[in-house]
This record gives structure tokens, sequence and C-alpha cells, in this order.
């Protein structure tokens, strides 16, 4: 079956308009895709004549300063590292391990024993009770001049971390204030 010709009409009247409303569409994307072509080009234009003198002017004036002034002081902490902290830490170190290398000498050791036999002979022969203590043998001092080795260096290198990284208000630069000096 087939339809009428009222019908075949008005399908065709109506494939027409959807023809032309589509092509109507088409010119209406054609034209704001142009406008937003040129909004872009005048915003680009606009940013790098406008905004962007302005925000380098801003880094100068503002960013820059505060960056020097912070590598100063970073500068400055290492130098005081490296110029204070370090001698003192690696002395002390350097002292630590000849008195190690020291004690670990077996002629010293044997001296040191001659010493403690010839004055326990000498207070038998006295007739003195009293004789050399001896040190118990499980911990040696070294140890002990280790640990305070350690405690030396933890102190100097916190102290150094404390002063490196402490507020110093002088380190601040200050805006100015703008003054305008239109004498005409």
């Amino acid at each position: 079956m087939g339809l009428s010709r009222k019908r075949q009409r008005e399908l065709n009247r109506l494939k027409r308009q959807a023809e032309d409303l589509l092509h109507d569409q088409r010119e209406v994307l054609e034209h704001a895709s142009r406008v937003v072509r040129d909004a872009t080009h005048q915003a680009s234009s606009f940013a790098s004549e406008e905004v962007a003198p302005r925000v380098k002017d801003a880094y100068d004036d503002r960013v820059r300063p505060v960056l020097r002034s912070g590598a100063k002081a970073a500068r400055n902490g290492r130098d005081r590292f490296v110029d204070d902290v370090l001698p003192a830490v690696t002395s002390a170190l350097g002292s630590a391990i000849a008195v190690i290398e020291a004690a670990k000498n077996p002629e010293l050791r044997e001296t040191i024993a001659k010493v403690g036999r010839s004055a326990k002979e000498a207070s038998v022969k006295a007739g003195v009770r009293a004789g050399v203590i001896e040190a118990p043998k499980s911990s040696g001092p070294a140890k002990y001049i280790l640990l305070g080795v350690a405690v030396v260096a933890v102190a100097g290198v916190a102290y150094a971390a404390w002063q490196t990284l402490r507020a110093d208000d002088s380190l601040w630069v200050e805006d100015e204030p703008e003054t305008e000096t239109d004498e005409a």
C-alpha cells in the first residue's frame, strides 16, 4: 500500500524544511567557529601585550629578591657547615680513631701491664694492701669515647642545621612603598 498524495506532499515538505534547517545550522556553526577563532586570537594578543609584561614586572620586583635572599642564606648555611662543623667533626673522629689505634697497640698494652705489676710488687714489699684496681675486661674505653664523639658530632650537625634553617628577619626584603613624584 502506498501513501496518499497528500501525505507524500507533506513528507516532501518536511524533508525540504529539515534540509533547510540543517543548512542553516551548518552556517551558524561555521559563523560560531569564526567568532571563537577571532576571540582566541584577541585573547592571545591581549595576554602577550598586557598580562605578560605585568607578570614579568611583578616577578622582577617581588619574587626575584626573595629568591636571591633565600639563595644567599643557603650559601651562608653551606659555608658555615663546611667551614665550622665539618672540620670539628673530622678532628673529633680523627682523635677518636687515634686513641682506638693506640689502645690496640700490643707494646702499649704490655707497658701498661708492666707498670701495673711493678706497682703491685712495690705495694706488697712495702706492706701496703692497696693495689692497682684493674678494670673489668667486658667493656673498654673505646666504646665510651666513640659514644662521646658521636654525641658531639650529632650536636654539631643539629646546631649547624638550626643556624641554617632559623628564621632571620634581616634576610627578608620588605617592599618599598610606591610613591608618585609627578611634579610638573
